[in-house]
């Protein structure tokens, strides 16, 4: 059984390859950053992949957005998502597609190896695979209150946002740096789970998600 690994951390990678190739599969490429692993998959169309969800080079969410456009060039093709921690927006975006073979863990899976190879399996043969607190978080995420999630100083960039504030003017408030405002705003983007799009259309967003928690309030 073929596998391609995609996976920027050397120590993992090559551990990752070991188990692999320890379990039987045949590692066919074993890439370091996202358009690696899209090249490996169109040249090699493997029967199963694990991809790491933070790769270079930004180091936020590449990985597993080049895993959804590998499912838009090979159909089908099974993925295992390896993360350090749980991504509701992309996994449900994976769990959406009914073609099947797909995997979700968290990365302290691996070491438990008779189940993470079980889960390589299975991925294989079409069948989905989530990780507990995956399935955990994309069944409470819609009932609680988004900006839950926020710091306290998340909470003071969104206001200002909804106020029509542009960047300058948020700094300038709070005596932040542009940097640091856009790192807040970022954050507040990711824990919102607003998809990857026209940042300004994710400014849009966020505000409504404050209206909307604010008048309920």
């Amino acid at each position: 059984m073929r596998a391609v690994i995609a996976e920027d951390n050397v120590l993992l990678s090559q551990g990752l390859e070991l188990l692999l190739r320890h379990a039987g599969f045949d590692v066919v490429a074993n890439t370091a950053d996202a358009d690696g692993f899209l090249a490996a998959v169109t040249e090699h169309r493997p029967d199963i992949t694990v991809v790491d969800v933070r790769m270079p080079p930004g180091f936020r969410d590449e990985g597993i957005r080049a895993a959804i456009e590998a499912r838009r060039r090979v159909p089908g093709l099974p993925i295992l998502v390896l993360s350090q921690y749980v991504e509701t927006t992309y996994a449900a975006e994976l769990l959406a597609d009914a073609d099947g073979s797909i995997g979700y863990l968290l990365k302290d899976r691996v070491s438990q190896v008779a189940e993470f190879t079980d889960a390589l399996r299975r991925v294989a043969a079409g069948q989905t695979v989530m990780d507990p607190q995956v399935v955990t978080q994309l069944l409470t995420r819609r009932s609680a209150d988004p900006l839950d999630a926020l710091t306290p100083r998340e909470r003071e960039v969104l206001a200002l946002m909804a106020q029509g504030m542009d960047n300058g003017g948020i700094g300038e408030r709070l005596v932040l740096s542009a940097s640091s405002v856009q790192k807040h705003i970022g954050s507040i983007f990711t824990k919102l789970d607003l998809p990857p799009e026209d940042s300004g259309h994710r400014r849009v967003l966020a505000v409504l998600a404050y209206l909307n928690s604010n008048g309920t309030n």
